[in-house]
């Protein structure tokens, strides 16, 4: 079976270690099952050099704004645009099966709206969310979803 592919954004770390448990969890479900996929991620940055994908994938990506409210009078995306241009890049967008959104709760109708955004942008299925770093129960609702789309 071939490897959920993931590609990412980290700023602060959170996202990173989501899908770093995700990735154990998918091991350990493997380990179990050898039917169950495994994980491979890719860490998009400023430094990543953009290539044309030739696999699907989904993308996780964390909310940063600032100004505006992302609804009635403006939104303006901070830290996280590299991703979203590296799945503009060339055809890259034809081939993400879905974004996965986290953020802060605490910001109500900004709560994963840059993954709302880009699945509006990239014409993919905003998928799931978790807040902030995740719980395991995140972790495993996320990858059973992965696993079957």
């Amino acid at each position: 079976m071939n490897p959920i592919r993931i590609l990412f954004i980290s700023i602060e770390g959170n996202t990173r270690s989501f899908v770093k448990n995700l990735t154990k969890y998918a091991v350990g479900m493997h380990d179990q099952d050898a039917h169950n996929p495994l994980i491979k991620s890719t860490e998009i940055s400023e430094q990543t050099d953009f290539a044309d994908e030739t696999q699907p994938y989904f993308a996780f990506v964390p909310t940063y704004l600032d100004g505006g409210n992302g609804i009635d009078n403006g939104v303006k995306e901070l830290m996280t645009n590299t991703l979203g241009e590296y799945i503009a890049y060339h055809k890259n967008a034809s081939l993400c099966r879905g974004i996965i959104g986290s953020g802060n709760r605490n910001f109500n109708e900004q709560y994963c709206l840059t993954a709302k955004r880009y699945a509006s942008q990239f014409n993919c299925p905003f998928l799931a969310d978790y807040e902030l770093r995740g719980t395991g129960r995140d972790v495993e609702r996320i990858y059973q979803l992965l696993a079957k789309s």
